[in-house]
């Protein structure tokens, strides 16, 4: 039987917003931006009068800090960057395209106003920046169903970092333990749940609607298509509608309706917009006892974006996560003389 509606006690506060979660590591490739822009557009038609939404992750768990995906200045441990830009292109779009995008960090042990900073510094120029987010499930932590709780006054601290950038801007926490939250604190929050392995869609909902309750009446928004939970949601005509339209019965104060990038390819399939491959161009290394950073900044120059490497090469933590976070295709060259690709 259908969840029972919440009495509409909570409406929303502000307008309705629909689209997708994007990450480096979700989706099996990156189609492009002109794919994410259709990703979010088809999203936002199914619910009458919604804008298309992003949470476009822009700082992923590196160790025990954050690697930004744009470069930063050095003399932080525990923030990097990359070589090359990987948002601007997108959120440029984005703009011409009435997208309201929130900017995800998750921080590990690293400063998160310090992070908001360098988020807001290189990006609150664009029109469809609405705030930033922080995913709670790594906040002083490296374990996914950790995260330490946030107080009030630290929930403040971040919200006010963002407003120096634009007075307009809100902040959302992200989590499945509602906990985590801070207590009180409600004014410039968007409380964001990414539960999931759910039996059903009704069990989802039911969630979600205590979600919406508990936070009531500040806004509150959802992740869904886990692959967890695609045994019952791809027997559905229109998973991201029908979940949708479901949530928005039972949680009358959601102001987001976010589909996950781990299940996207599948949901919204690529079409002409997917972006065409670059060549391949690649070197051998079979040692390398120097600086591994600075091996693969020298690479990048050269525009190379694949290397075959030795087994022993391919085993060094370092090696297999300079290649992760630069986009390096990583080939082990076998004893045998036979190559086949691995996961950096």
């Amino acid at each position: 039987m259908p969840a029972a509606p919440v009495q509409a006690d909570a409406p929303r506060q502000q307008p309705l917003g629909a689209g997708f979660r994007y990450s480096a590591y979700g989706p099996a490739y990156d189609p492009g931006p002109a794919y994410w822009a259709r990703v979010g557009r088809e999203m936002a038609a199914r619910f009458p009068g919604a804008h298309p939404e992003a949470i476009w992750i822009v700082g992923h768990l590196d160790g025990r800090g954050v690697r930004l995906s744009f470069p930063v200045p050095a003399g932080d441990p525990l923030i990097k960057g990359t070589a090359q830009d990987r948002n601007e292109a997108a959120l440029a779009l984005f703009d011409q395209q009435g997208f309201k995008v929130w900017l995800q960090v998750e921080p590990g042990f690293a400063d998160v106003e310090k992070q908001i900073q360098l988020v807001l510094g290189r990006y609150a120029h664009h029109r469809c920046v609405q705030g930033v987010g922080v995913d709670l499930e790594w906040n002083r932590s490296t374990n996914p169903d950790g995260g330490e709780p946030v107080s009030d006054a630290e929930a403040a601290a971040w919200l006010k970092a963002a407003r120096r950038h634009n007075p307009a801007y809100r902040l959302f926490l992200k989590h499945f333990k509602p906990d985590v939250m801070p207590p009180t604190l409600r004014e410039g929050l968007l409380f964001v749940d990414d539960s999931q392995i759910f039996p059903s869609l009704d069990a989802m909902v039911a969630e979600f609607a205590a979600w919406g309750r508990r936070f009531a009446p500040a806004p509150v928004s959802f992740q869904f298509g886990y692959r967890s939970d695609r045994p019952w949601w791809v027997k559905l005509e229109d998973p991201p509608g029908e979940i949708g339209r479901r949530i928005l019965v039972a949680v009358p104060n959601t102001e987001s309706l976010i589909w996950v990038d781990f299940s996207v390819l599948e949901a919204f399939p690529p079409q002409g917009d997917r972006a065409s491959a670059p060549p391949v161009l690649g070197v051998k290394i079979y040692d390398h006892q120097g600086d591994m950073r600075k091996l693969f900044d020298d690479l990048s120059a050269l525009g190379i974006n694949a290397v075959f490497a030795s087994e022993a090469l391919c085993g060094r933590t370092d090696f297999r996560r300079q290649a992760r976070d630069r986009e390096v295709k990583v080939f082990v060259i076998e004893p045998s003389s036979r190559a086949g690709a691995i996961a950096p």
